[in-house]
């Protein structure tokens, strides 16, 4: 059996700033970058895992030094033993004794857990032959539920009751496959109300998304009231009242500030609030919903939701009606799928963060595996998707009908293109070092 050679963590960013893309109330000028891995093997058959985790930019260097740092846990390791007891890998890669300290299971160090062990389920799918989604669906429940580490969740999941959740769903699971082949998945679109653009772009994009069959719009919101008015209204303007509008705060707002400024945004018929505060602070996201409940809008949250435990307090609490599972910020797919497996059994929609770099690349194999083989519905579950730089990767996602059409291609859509990997490199990449000649970024001491 195949053993992993090497592991290597690239710094990879990308210029958004420039143009105000992914803007919002707490990350205001941020550059889309990724902590990027690499994992190859003595195989010989060409096939490598390509992971990644998201980031804003500055702060990358550090996630790349974390995933150096966890590699000795990597190499050398039998591909057999990892996939063979994925969940006491995971764990191992989790609770090495002194990074664990630097957690546990959570912040930096579970981001570069997340893009090792999205590179190491890129490279099983490949091995396989499949795409991500596909390996998840065909897999027996028992194997599936074996991925996952129930420590510190088991008191609302066993894995004996998500072993039969999965069974259950057996039923029905060829002809929900067929519909997800024919129609794909659902998504809204975020694009259109970066935080930073002009009234003049926001109008030029809600008009392009209704051309293009768009019909669910995502405005951020959260750093003025008066303004957030404003620019809600002009995305109703635009967009009309048939169509969906969900509202994102990124964090901004305290406990009841949420409660107070989103009364004042109801007259917008707004379908969720997202992040309206600390992502930790499950209590308090449930003082939110309950308070908004009367008013028709429900509270979304999880980009920022660090780990299983955080997810589980949220669903305890009634914190969250829309629970939105990041790829990267959890500790890979593992630990998503336990989540998508708590939020079921609370009966509460799975709706993927995605946008960044990368991350519309994977939640569509995740949200997909969900309708197919967890959930079984469709019922206000709806996918984000935010139109910047899928150019970059080998294979680019697809959208048709306002849906993620399903990748065909063995593996987790992960993989950049090489010319990708060279240029964006910080800070020595071509792309970089020409910003930094033409005086558009200042270049980091020492290079």
């Amino acid at each position: 059996m195949a053993t992993i050679t090497d592991l290597k963590a690239y710094d990879l960013r990308f210029p958004t700033s420039l143009e105000a893309h992914g803007s919002d109330a707490m990350h205001t000028d941020p550059d889309y970058s990724c902590g990027y891995v690499v994992i190859t093997t003595d195989a010989g058959d060409g096939l490598e895992g390509h992971g990644l985790t998201f980031t804003c930019g500055r702060g990358t260097e550090v996630v790349v030094v974390a995933i150096q740092s966890l590699s000795h846990l990597v190499i050398g390791k039998k591909l057999q033993d990892i996939y063979g007891n994925f969940s006491g890998f995971w764990r191992a890669l989790t609770s090495e004794s002194q990074m664990r300290w630097i957690g546990p299971e959570k912040g930096v160090i579970h981001l570069a857990t997340a893009a090792i062990v999205n590179a190491l389920w890129d490279l099983w799918a490949k091995r396989e032959g499949k795409p991500l989604w596909k390996l998840l669906v065909d897999m027996e429940p028992e194997k599936l539920v074996s991925c996952i580490d129930f420590r510190y969740i088991s008191d609302v999941l066993t894995k004996e009751e998500a072993v039969e959740m999965l069974k259950k769903q057996q039923v029905g699971k060829a002809e929900r496959e067929k519909k997800m082949l024919e129609e794909g998945y659902p998504a809204y679109i975020t694009s259109a109300g970066w935080l930073g653009y002009t009234e003049e772009e926001i109008r030029r994009r809600c008009r392009e998304g209704l051309a293009q069959g768009w019909t669910r719009f995502k405005v951020k919101v959260g750093a003025d009231l008066a303004d957030d008015v404003r620019r809600c209204g002009l995305i109703r303007e635009e967009i009309g009242w048939d169509n969906t509008m969900m509202v994102d705060a990124n964090q901004r707002w305290d406990v009841q500030e949420s409660i107070e400024h989103m009364k004042r945004l109801a007259e917008f018929k707004p379908l969720w609030i997202e992040e309206p505060t600390s992502p930790d602070d499950a209590l308090g996201h449930a003082a939110i919903a309950k308070a908004l409940n009367p008013l028709g809008i429900g509270v979304a949250t999880g980009e920022q939701c660090q780990n299983r435990v955080i997810f589980k307090q949220m669903l305890q609490a009634g914190g969250l009606q829309f629970c939105q599972i990041d790829s990267c910020r959890m500790g890979g797919v593992n630990e998503v799928v336990s989540v998508i497996l708590m939020a079921a059994k609370f009966g509460v929609p799975v709706c993927p963060h995605a946008g960044g770099v990368g991350l519309c690349q994977m939640v569509q194999h995740l949200a997909a595996f969900d309708y197919i083989s967890v959930s079984a519905s469709l019922d206000n579950r709806v996918c984000e998707f935010a139109d910047h730089l899928h150019e970059n990767f080998k294979e680019a996602i697809v959208i048709k009908n306002a849906s993620y059409v399903l990748p065909k291609a063995a593996g987790y859509s992960t993989e950049m293109k090489p010319e990708s990997i060279r240029d964006y490199q910080y800070p020595n990449g071509a792309v970089w070092q020409q910003l930094f000649k033409e005086g558009k970024f200042t270049a980091p001491k020492g290079t």
